[in-house]
C-alpha cells in the first residue's frame, strides 16, 4: 500500500490525538475499503475557516461539516459503484472537517464530536470512491455504508480516545 497522508490541525475548539486518528484513517483505507494507493490531506479547521472556503469555493454560505476536493484529474473513481481496477487507481483529495460543526452536531444527535469526526472523514472518503448523497436513494446508500464503517471503526478503536 503506497499511501501519502497529510493531517493538519488548524482549530482550537479541541485538542485532536492525530496519530490515533491517521491509524483511523489507514485502517479504514487498507482494511474496511481495500483501497492499495492514496494521497489524502485532511484539515480540521474551525467554523469561520470553512465559512470561507464555503463560500469561496462552492458558492455557499455559512459553514458545513466537510468539503471534499477530489483531485484525481479526470481519473476514474477507484471505488463506489463503477469500482474498476482498483489496485491500479489512486485516491487523491483533501478533505476540510469543521470541529465546530461535529462538536453542534454531536450535541444536535446525542452521539460524541469524536465519533462526528471520524463519521465526517468516512463521508469525504466515500465521496471520492464515487458515492453521491444529492439523490435522496443514493443519500440513503451512502449514509447506510457511512454507519457500517463508523461502526466497524468503533469496534477496532476507542473513538473517545481522539480527544487529548
Amino acid at each position: 500500500m503506497k499511501l501519502a497522508l497529510a493531517i493538519r490541525n488548524r482549530q482550537r475548539a479541541r485538542k485532536v490525538d492525530l496519530r490515533l486518528l491517521r491509524r483511523i484513517v489507514k485502517t479504514l483505507l487498507a482494511e474496511s475499503l481495500q483501497i492499495e494507493n492514496a494521497e489524502l490531506g485532511i484539515h480540521l479547521i474551525a467554523a469561520p475557516e470553512m465559512t470561507r472556503i464555503n463560500q469561496t469555493y462552492l458558492d455557499h454560505e455559512g459553514s458545513t461539516d466537510i468539503i471534499t476536493f477530489d483531485h484525481s484529474f479526470g481519473v476514474p473513481p477507484s471505488g463506489g459503484p463503477g469500482r474498476v481496477n482498483a489496485e491500479l487507481q489512486t485516491l487523491h483529495g483533501e478533505l476540510f472537517i469543521c470541529l465546530d460543526d461535529a462538536i453542534a452536531q454531536a450535541r444536535q444527535f446525542k452521539t460524541t464530536w469524536q465519533s462526528e469526526l471520524v463519521r465526517y472523514l468516512i463521508h469525504g472518503i466515500l465521496h471520492l470512491l464515487g458515492h453521491d448523497d444529492h439523490a435522496a436513494a443514493a443519500r440513503r446508500k451512502m449514509k447506510r455504508e457511512e454507519n457500517r464503517l463508523l461502526r466497524q471503526l468503533a469496534k477496532e478503536f476507542p473513538l473517545a480516545r481522539l480527544a487529548r
